[in-house]
């Protein structure tokens, strides 16, 4: 066994905390996003295959947000702000993109919901948001998303409480995919507009 001393021992265990400070800033954003996810805190949502086997009378307002990370030169909104539908009704909305410019755009759609109480009871069921979108010069889409609210949010103790909720999206520019990977991105998911 080596047997350091007065500044070799320092420097070996500021190193150290230096790697192990840095592993936990590495590891803390992905284990962030799975806390959330699995709870709902922070206004993650849930993904759900198909739509809920129980609707309820009881119905909530789902209010529908857009912004743009700055430098995303696209034009992104919902086409309805709001709707109302039934506790456990599946909903189907749509945004609109355009993008203005003379050249392709790569974008990923961030998401959350408020309040955060209701994140862990709002379930997409498809959604632009899961993949890549690339807009060609001029192009304008209809972009879906397809939703419903779980039952069991008139059972939790603070989102049962919740009247309205409010789904947020941030578009975000990507790097283009490699020309044979853009052309398996079929617009499926999306309406043309033009």
């Amino acid at each position: 066994m080596i047997k350091l001393e007065g500044k070799n021992k320092t420097l070996v265990q500021t190193l150290g905390v230096v790697l192990f400070m840095g592993s936990l800033a590495w590891a803390s954003v992905p284990l962030y996003d799975l806390f959330c996810r699995v709870t709902g805190y922070g206004g993650a949502t849930g993904v759900a295959d198909a739509g809920s086997d129980e609707i309820l009378d009881q119905t909530i307002k789902i209010r529908f947000d857009a912004s743009l990370e700055r430098g995303m030169p696209w034009e992104f909104k919902p086409v309805e702000r709001e709707m109302e539908i039934r506790i456990g009704e599946t909903g189907l909305a749509f945004y609109e993109a355009y993008n203005p410019t003379d050249e392709p755009i790569a974008g990923t759609a961030s998401y959350n919901v408020a309040p955060y109480a209701t994140g862990a009871f709002f379930d997409k069921i498809d959604c632009f948001c899961f993949e890549l979108q690339v807009l060609q010069p001029g192009e304008r889409v209809l972009m879906p998303v397809t939703f419903y609210v779980d039952p069991d949010i008139v059972n939790d103790r603070e989102a049962k409480y919740a009247n309205h909720i409010t789904l947020s999206y941030t578009f975000h520019v990507t790097d283009m995919p490699e020309p044979e990977e853009q052309a398996s991105l079929s617009p499926q998911t999306r309406t043309g507009l033009n």
